[in-house]
């Protein structure tokens, strides 16, 4: 190499790799590129069954009011999960009993309509507001042409039959979340002191408050909305047989679901499909049903859920909203069911670790829409200052 300006014109400067060097980092950087492949592999395996152990953990957490409940009047942990436990599995071997069957007819008819529904829901647009959209079209956008309505249709209407194919792998992640949900409810002390084992002493205290608060709040605020979507679908249910809605009975349900876990938008999701459905077959049931409705969710916000609710947290509804968004981004529709415990549980840790500060007359009360004037746009208030400290020197 020669360095300019020295006239030095001695031999290019050589640089040597160490052989055994250069073939260990090549294989250390093979062996580090095989382990990421195989942990991105292995996540994406077990990924169904974590999604199960989370779905469990969630059923335990809402049994857990009603295991405190039993294990305050002296029974022990162990029988008063499996009381609690057994109670929720016959409470809904019943249900399904009464009424799986109708349910299951009633979804197939309603499936089966969707297509008539959205022609006529298009046709009433485009005769109200002179507009020329094609039917068909939206059908297919919704993907609810004829095809995929009828293989829906003769999945849903062959009830286990039609399911046959599926049958052991539905009944094998069934027994999977139910097992794993009794043994997260009947040993969770256990649980908490195998983690807390591995953690410092300071450690294991603040751990045994996070999990007592994720446990206690969050459990409470499941089943809370577990109760309250019961009652809805059961007073909704009863009113649609009452006059007659078609499809009364998924209807009901879907106006239970939609208002207690979809927050802000779904209580209007929950009644707009019933009086989508209604409005074509029978005009005045939709002026019922809003009615009804408005009533019901008056009588629900002031009396129902205060009585249920009295002893559970409450989660911002942009927070439960966001919940459910990514719940369904990351795992589907039963994601954005599990996605408000998830936002639940965050809340209570943040309820309690969270520091809040009082509000500024400017924003607190009525004061909450001040607008700010120019000189206080302009000039903002500063930081201040620490107080000085005295010199401790005499």
């Amino acid at each position: 190499m020669t360095i300019p300006g020295t006239g030095d014109h001695s031999r290019p400067t050589e640089i040597a790799f160490d052989q055994v060097r250069l073939r260990r980092s090549l294989v250390l950087l093979l062996v580090l590129v095989s382990v990421w492949l195989f942990a991105v592999w292995l996540f994406f395996a077990v990924s169904h069954f974590l999604f199960l152990l989370l779905l469990a953990w969630l059923l335990s957490i809402a049994m857990e009011p009603a295991i405190a409940w039993l294990m305050r009047r002296g029974m022990s942990r162990g029988w008063s999960t499996a009381l609690s436990g057994g109670g929720a599995i016959v409470s809904f071997l019943v249900v399904a009993v009464l009424f799986g069957a109708q349910f299951i007819t009633q979804l197939a008819d309603l499936v089966q309509a969707l297509p008539s529904i959205v022609e006529d829901a298009v046709n009433w647009v485009n005769r109200t507001f002179n507009t020329t959209i094609d039917p068909q079209t939206i059908a297919a956008k919704l993907n609810i042409g004829p095809q995929q309505v009828a293989d829906v249709a003769s999945t849903v209407a062959g009830g286990v039959l039609g399911w046959a194919g599926s049958l052991v792998s539905v009944l094998f992640d069934l027994f999977t979340v139910v097992v794993f949900a009794f043994y997260f409810a009947s040993s969770g002390p256990r649980i908490l002191q195998a983690v807390a084992v591995w953690l410092p002493p300071e450690r294991q205290r603040m751990t045994g408050i996070v999990w007592q608060i994720v446990a206690e709040k969050t459990g409470g605020y499941v089943i809370s909305k577990i109760e309250l979507a019961a009652l809805s679908a059961f007073f909704h249910g009863l009113f649609f047989w009452a006059i007659g809605v078609p499809f009364w009975l998924p209807m009901a349900l879907l106006v239970g679901v939609a208002s207690q876990f979809v927050p802000l938008v779904g209580v209007y999701i929950g009644i707009a499909i019933p009086v989508l459905v209604s409005i074509f077959d029978k005009p005045i049931n939709a002026l019922w049903i809003i009615i009804f409705s408005t009533i019901y969710q008056q009588i629900e916000t002031y009396f129902f859920t205060p009585k249920v609710s009295r002893r559970t947290m409450d989660v911002n509804p942009i927070l439960a909203l966001v919940g459910v968004f990514l719940g369904a981004a990351v795992w589907g529709p039963i994601g954005a069911l599990i996605g408000i415990p998830i936002a639940a549980a965050i809340a209570a840790i943040g309820e309690t670790y969270g520091r809040r500060y009082e509000l500024i007359p400017e924003l607190a009360g009525e004061q909450a829409g001040h607008r700010f004037t120019d000189s206080e746009l302009r000039n903002p208030p500063t930081r201040p200052a620490p107080p000085e400290q005295s010199d401790p020197s005499p």
